[in-house]
């Protein structure tokens, strides 16, 4: 069983009210999945530390040297990240502190994009 505090994550995230699944990662927008809002996830390739790279949110890849490279990179990552898992119970604590059991679906993966 895996279990999600959302004291236990390190980057500052407010869980939303408790009827709505809240697994710690950023992103939850947009697009009504079976339990409530299923996240999209968007690489965008930029210029970084003298090379190309590409980022989610305020998160930098490694750096390429050219903006292809990054960006067949960011593509393979976007892929990556709707492969499903496997389905599993989780528990996981909302804003208020109360403690919520649920079943996982594996199936439940992000939309993902790739922008330049």
């Amino acid at each position: 069983m895996a279990i999600l505090s959302a004291a236990a994550h390190s980057a500052p995230k407010k869980a939303p009210p408790f009827d709505r699944r809240w697994d710690g990662r950023a992103g939850a927008n947009g697009n009504e999945g079976r339990f409530g809002p299923m996240s999209h996830v968007t690489y965008t390739v930029v210029e970084h530390d003298g090379g190309w790279a590409y980022k989610v949110g305020d998160v930098f890849s490694e750096t390429f040297a050219s903006r292809e490279a990054a960006h067949a990179a960011a593509k393979r990552a976007a892929q990556e990240q709707r492969v499903p898992g496997q389905s599993r119970e989780i528990e996981y604590e909302d804003s208020s502190g109360r403690w919520h059991e649920e079943d996982e679906s594996g199936e439940d993966r992000p939309e993902t994009e790739v922008k330049e």
